[in-house]
């Protein structure tokens, strides 16, 4: 597993500890658990937008902020912030043919398409196309599969993941991997279109899936990228496009993992493409609630928790209320307790704004709206501090964090940690590629330094060998699960702790002139780095 080496701080760990005020740090696991019980009863019907859960979830946050004299945070000096959420049907089946030499080929196996973005029709025409490799432009990695090929107007065919080996992280992947990160940069250079390039044949499950769900509906929200479609190409429909261009699909995919590989057209080979979606706007609401600024107010740290859930299923027997006690019940009632306690600490120098977003659960859609739309302005927000999830545990030695090796938050919590006797580690699991499934990746996405803690396996008592086949079990039985409810038994020692650290974290950060930043190796430096004058 390839780890980033946790380097130091200027400010000592010393200075950290003695930055937080003797008021606030006042967690209570009662108070948790009594805010989780309330906003996951059946009454809140699990929390879907949309639905009688999202009023009631709103209503309960907004009083709690109005109790602790918080003021609203968002847009006009209101509590709510609108978010439409955009969804995307076919209307129709979707018409596409290569052509090469005058001929025409329709294409129907081997090829799937979605219009699912902008105004929902894709109508392209004569579009030629190019292969990108993995499609990544990395200059933080000295890396750039484009070179200097123009695809205005093209079509770009990439491969889906990204190149083997620690200069992607390894066993971490990086956003450079996601399909939307490949789609934005592709977007950026002027194509009209991107086709992930599935290895496999049309009776394999990797393309059995992409065939399945292709037509489901889609909901999107704003910081999407608008190309005209997306989707998908077989191998042997590709080497078809390759062997009409004169190249063979082996020679046009060699080396891609070397770092030498630059696009190549396809010369000769054009797309048209006529596809049709209908196309549905939802209005839901984000809530913000903010404690201002007293030397600084228009620097900011956000703090972030989705308060929705997966609502109801219908049929079948037993419980079909997904309450969502943990997901993210906790999370929601989390910031509220962190608002408690900085509310008594104090004002502090920057501004600090409690963000409950909407619809993460179909896409950090929420989130996402709120990174294109900002209320407080995202190159002065200082940091994004996500709870998604409080730890239900005993008390852990291990504070896991979702991108570790990203930013240098790691290193401030690390200095806090070690002085409790705990330490910072990464997830421990990079298969389920975390960190991009949170609602702190929109604002990692757009350069604002995330931190997003998660759950220790690493118990006091017991170690590893107690903890780990204890959380493993947990969220085996209950995430995304009727099961997940609130109960008498629910332990929220560990979320004491947790909180506790990112309490003193954010006290510290808030009364200081200092920003976080992004390691060298990061994606995100450049992102960032773009907007560097509005924090001299």
């Amino acid at each position: 597993m390839t780890r980033f080496q946790i380097t130091g701080r200027v400010a000592a760990a010393a200075l950290l500890l003695a930055a937080w005020p003797a008021q606030g740090q006042d967690f209570s696991a009662e108070r948790l658990s009594q805010g989780v019980r309330s906003i996951s009863s059946d009454a809140f019907a699990g929390r879907y937008p949309g639905e009688i859960g999202e009023g009631l979830t709103l209503g309960w946050l907004q009083a709690r902020y109005e109790m602790l004299g918080l003021e609203p945070g968002g847009p006009d000096g209101e509590w709510l912030q609108p978010v439409d959420l955009t969804r995307y049907e076919p209307a129709r089946p979707a018409r596409a043919a290569w052509r090469a030499g005058g001929e025409a080929h329709p294409l129907a196996d081997g090829f799937l398409l979605r219009a699912a973005s902008n105004d929902g029709r894709a109508q392209v025409s004569g579009a030629p196309v190019v292969f990108a490799g993995y499609g990544i432009y990395a200059p933080e990695r000295n890396w750039d599969d484009y070179g200097d090929i123009d695809v205005e107007g093209a079509v770009v065919v990439v491969m889906s993941g990204e190149p083997d080996g620690a200069l992607f992280n390894g066993d971490y992947r990086t956003a450079h991997a996601s399909d939307a990160a490949k789609a934005a940069e592709a977007y950026r250079r002027g194509a009209v279109g991107v086709l992930t390039l599935v290895d496999a044949t049309a009776a394999e499950p990797a393309w059995a899936r992409r065939a399945q769900f292709n037509d489901r509906r889609r909901t999107l929200s704003p910081g999407n990228d608008d190309l005209e479609f997306t989707g998908a190409v077989l191998a042997a429909t590709f080497g078809q496009w390759a062997e009409a261009a004169g190249r063979t699909l082996e020679d046009v995919t060699v080396d891609l993992g070397g770092g030498a590989f630059r696009a190549m057209a396809l010369e000769g080979v054009t797309l048209d493409v006529d596809a049709e979606e209908t196309v549905e706007t939802q209005r839901s609401w984000n809530l913000l609630a903010r404690i201002p600024g007293t030397e600084r107010p228009e620097e900011t740290i956000v703090f972030s928790a989705h308060w929705d859930h997966v609502g109801t299923r219908e049929g079948g027997e037993g419980d079909h209320i997904y309450n969502g006690a943990w997901d993210n019940a906790s999370g929601t009632v989390g910031l509220v307790e962190m608002a408690r306690e900085l509310k008594a600490a104090g004002p502090f120098e920057r501004s600090i704004v409690f963000l409950h977003v909407t619809a993460e659960e179909q896409g950090l859609l929420g989130a996402f709206w709120y990174a294109a739309n900002p209320v407080w302005p995202l190159e002065t927000t200082a940091a994004n501090i996500n709870i998604d999830m409080l730890p239900l545990s005993p008390p852990t030695r291990d504070l896991p964090i979702f991108g570790y090796g990203q930013n240098t938050l790691e290193d401030e919590l690390q200095a806090l940690a070690g002085a409790a006797g705990r330490y910072v580690s990464d997830d421990g699991q990079p298969e389920q590629g975390f960190y991009f499934r949170s609602d702190h990746f929109a604002f990692a996405r757009a350069g604002v330094p995330a931190l997003m803690p998660w759950h220790g396996v690493d118990w006091v008592d017991g170690g590893r060998e107690v903890g780990l086949p204890a959380w493993q079990a947990k969220f085996r039985s209950d995430y995304h699960q009727p099961s997940d409810e609130w109960s008498e038994d629910l332990d929220f020692t560990s979320a004491v702790e947790n909180l506790t650290l990112l309490y003193r974290l954010t006290v510290d950060l808030a009364d200081s002139d200092r920003w976080p930043g992004w390691k060298p190796t990061s994606e995100f430096g450049p992102v960032r780095a773009r907007s560097d004058a509005a924090r001299e």
